[in-house]
């Protein structure tokens, strides 16, 4: 028997199409990339080494290959890697692996929302929380569930070499990908969420143990940094403290201190 327009299977299929479709809307959006290549531009030169954990449909991975970087993409939700791959088609010095990083090399149950592919997540402790203290993703449902392999960012250091620039959005997995890191890196980002700031705690103390970083944040998917100066450890996340629950989301940036 064929199945009805209602069928569960059909349901599955129209939720995943709308949510690759998001995805493409927010992340490809006309003028996007010169804002991404002007930020990332004070980190990456051409020919450095970036790691992009959690590329999602590539508008970073895009926008590192411009500035002439080598990139290493981990992205492991198997309806976003064919837009990946389609997205940097024809492009040296990108390698796309289907894998999450994290403390240990093994596996991982990823927690899939198929109509928001942007907060599928491998960290149970982060669906939950964020089920109960944001109101912003109530209306998320986290649908399926798949088995995907995991990388360390220690073991990608070994095979490729330490990267100018780590970006980190995993959807409350971060300060386990940092877990699995013991060299320190000259710069990388990793997101925020409010509601789930103890993940943020984790990873300021986790990056202040292996080298002595300053922090400026940003707001959503804004292009600016929140701080005209750069922040201390102690200093953004008594910031994030008081006002994270404004702001929602963002990503906070961690660097060396320029001399």
């Amino acid at each position: 028997m064929n199945a009805s327009p209602q069928s569960p299977s059909r349901m599955a299929w129209l939720d995943q199409a709308i949510g690759v479709l998001r995805s493409l809307i927010i992340y490809r959006r006309p003028g996007r990339q010169r804002g991404l290549q002007r930020m990332y531009a004070s980190f990456v030169q051409p020919g450095d080494l970036v790691f992009d954990i959690g590329a999602h449909v590539g508008d970073r991975t895009l926008a590192f290959a411009a500035l002439g970087a080598r990139v290493v993409a981990l992205e492991p939700q198997p309806q976003l890697l064919p837009w990946l791959r389609r997205a940097v088609r024809g492009r040296p010095g990108i390698a796309i692996r289907r894998e999450v990083a994290g403390p240990r090399p093994g596996s991982a149950q990823l927690q899939i929302s198929r109509r928001h592919p942007t907060v599928s997540s491998a960290s149970r402790p982060w669906v939950r929380s964020l089920r109960n203290h944001n109101r912003s993703f109530q209306h998320v449902h986290w649908d399926d569930e798949i088995t995907v392999p995991m990388v360390t960012l220690d073991q990608l250091i070994e095979e490729y070499g330490t990267p100018a620039f780590c970006k980190i959005d995993v959807e409350g997995l971060e300060a386990e990908v940092l877990r699995g890191l013991t060299h320190a890196v000259p710069a990388l980002s990793f997101e925020f969420v409010a509601g789930a700031l103890d993940v943020t705690r984790d990873c300021l103390q986790q990056l202040d143990a292996l080298d002595t970083y300053e922090y400026n944040l940003i707001p959503g998917e804004q292009r600016r940094y929140r701080f005209a100066q750069w922040q201390s450890g102690a200093e953004i996340l008594n910031w994030l403290e008081a006002h994270g629950d404004r702001l929602g989301s963002g990503d906070l940036y961690a660097r060396r201190p320029v001399a």
